[in-house]
């Protein structure tokens, strides 16, 4: 892969906040990282899918994980959070070390995922979805399960949390209904809500626009940037360059398995490894409008992308009246 051969860029001083220390690029130290990893690999037979050397998270902010499809963006997240397991790599989250935790036990450390298919339970309610993210529950266990004073009054906290998120998230009113009658989009805003119930540190977001109507992205951008308002980390895959211009702070790029270019969103769309690894013959294209996000959306052949970005280059003249 290539490296980058963009213009040195230090972090400035103006209105952008300085997340790393001397020169943007793959594997840069963060000035305040969260969460910390080294040589992290995956290897399945002679495929190596993740090869990342180092890579930092900066805390406090909206980093994006960008790439091709098969550039192993969803691998590294199943690594990081207990899903799978590395065949080489140590990785921290804020000085804890979660080599070989199982997911459960990582969730507890207040580092949480989403998926990009989402996991809601549709036999269950909104209601229950929410109350199973809660952690602490004293009824879970087989003999405090069978005296209710015990488990009772948790059980009364963790219902009105849940019912203050799905108010938040405009799910409240479906609360008693199965969790399969839900949208597409829906469920990714129950699934968002459901991580908030372990009050996180860092949220991990896979791919949490895909498959949403467009009339509810506008409300998942905002829950997104909410969390970094209350002072969440977050950390989200994303094809979609307008969003990841809009909301990132941050941006790390991967490709083939490694990290090919880190910086501030502007600055990477404009480095010769996206470029060449990320756009390849579309390296003239306008990221920033929806006829380039077209070209990329063709190229990367997601069929819902393109329809949805078609569906809006359509509406644009109505909506410049």
């Amino acid at each position: 892969m290539p490296k980058s051969t963009s213009p040195e860029t230090t972090a400035p001083s103006g209105a952008r906040p300085e997340l790393f220390i001397g020169t943007a690029g793959p594997g840069v130290k963060k000035t305040d990282p969260i969460l910390v990893a080294d040589n992290v690999t995956r290897t399945f037979g002679g495929m190596t899918a993740v090869d990342v050397a180092h890579v930092e998270i900066p805390r406090g902010a909206i980093t994006a994980l960008i790439g091709p499809n098969g550039a192993g963006k969803t691998t590294l997240f199943n690594l990081l959070t207990g899903f799978d397991r590395p065949t080489t790599g140590t990785w921290q989250f804020d000085g804890i070390s979660l080599a070989g935790m199982p997911a459960y036990k990582v969730a507890r450390t207040g580092m949480v995922r989403t998926f990009q298919l989402t996991k809601a339970l549709g036999l269950l309610s909104v209601l229950e979805n929410m109350r199973l993210g809660a952690t602490k529950q004293g009824g879970e266990h087989f003999f405090t399960a069978l005296i209710s004073s015990l488990w009772r009054k948790r059980e009364k906290e963790i219902t009105a949390q849940a019912m203050e998120l799905l108010a938040r998230f405009k799910l409240d009113s479906k609360a008693g209904d199965y969790a399969a009658s839900l949208s597409g989009g829906q469920r990714k805003l129950l699934e968002m809500a459901r991580a908030l119930m372990t009050v996180p540190r860092l949220v991990m977001l896979d791919e949490p626009m895909a498959g949403v109507n467009p009339a509810l992205t506008q409300s998942l951008l905002g829950h997104i940037l909410n969390l970094k308002t209350e002072g969440m980390t977050v950390l989200f895959v994303e094809h979609d360059m307008h969003m990841v211009q809009t909301i990132a702070d941050w941006v790390i790029v991967m490709a083939e398995g490694k990290i090919v270019a880190e910086g501030y969103p502007d600055e990477v769309m404009r480095d010769t490894a996206v470029i060449d690894a990320y756009l390849g013959a579309h390296h003239d294209t306008d990221l920033g409008s929806l006829t380039g996000q077209l070209e990329v959306a063709k190229e990367l052949g997601d069929e819902f992308l393109v329809s949805e970005i078609s569906d809006e280059i359509q509406e644009e003249p109505k909506n410049g009246k």
